[in-house]
């Protein structure tokens, strides 16, 4: 069987190739989406040598129907609502409130198991580029740009090693740019490109973080 990624290090090592343009600029910050997109993250951080953090988002569910999203929030105080969403369902102020008070508590337990004690970080004017392992439906990466586009950075980029040939269109008009190592007509799972896709743990992405903060400190 042929992998195009030996593991997500390899995976993001590939990936930072294809975002030379972004190196050893001040103004460029890299956001893992955890936990997957963490390690990957960390490699394309790493070698274009610019600032990593991570971009926690929760999906703001329907109160009766929490698979559906009437909206996300993420890392920073990012907000974003599908207004036709909530004009459809009917769902009002008190009702909206409660869902995100619930979902900010479990981001906010999130962060902190990440970030620790450090803030999040500041976008607004800047080049963020938002990592992830793979892109499948694009749903998430969709609704992660949307919230963070909240806090005005300057340009948002989505970096993924592999993706469906169709991808571009799934994430619509959301990012300003799309990267990818390969889009592939005959996808099924993001793994299905990786020899070693082993679930990433909290661990792991403290760990990613604080070395690449220990890196930039020395």
């Amino acid at each position: 069987m042929f992998w195009l990624f030996h593991d997500r290090g390899d995976a993001g090592r590939q990936l930072a190739a294809k975002l030379e343009a972004y190196a050893g600029r001040d103004d460029v910050l890299v956001l893992g989406l955890p936990r997957g997109g963490v390690p990957v993250a960390y490699e394309v951080a790493v070698a274009l040598g610019v600032a990593l953090d991570v971009l926690v988002v929760r999906k703001l569910g329907l109160p009766q129907q929490p698979e559906l999203a009437m909206g996300a929030i993420a890392s920073g105080g990012a907000r974003y609502l599908n207004e036709d969403v909530l004009r459809a369902a009917g769902v009002g102020e008190a009702a909206l409130h409660a869902v995100e008070a619930s979902e900010r508590a479990e981001l906010g337990r999130r962060e902190k198991s990440y970030r620790g004690r450090r803030s999040a970080p500041q976008v607004r004017g800047k080049t963020v580029i938002v990592v992830d392992d793979g892109m499948a439906t694009g749903a998430s990466m969709q609704v992660a740009v949307m919230a963070l586009r909240s806090l005005q950075p300057a340009r948002i980029v989505v970096a993924v090693p592999v993706a469906p040939s169709d991808a571009i269109h799934r994430l619509g008009e959301a990012p300003d740019e799309f990267v990818c190592v390969l889009t592939a007509s005959d996808f099924h799972a993001v793994g299905q490109f990786y020899r070693d896709f082993e679930q990433t743990t909290d661990q792991q992405v403290r760990r990613l973080l604080r070395e690449h903060a220990r890196n930039v400190h020395a």
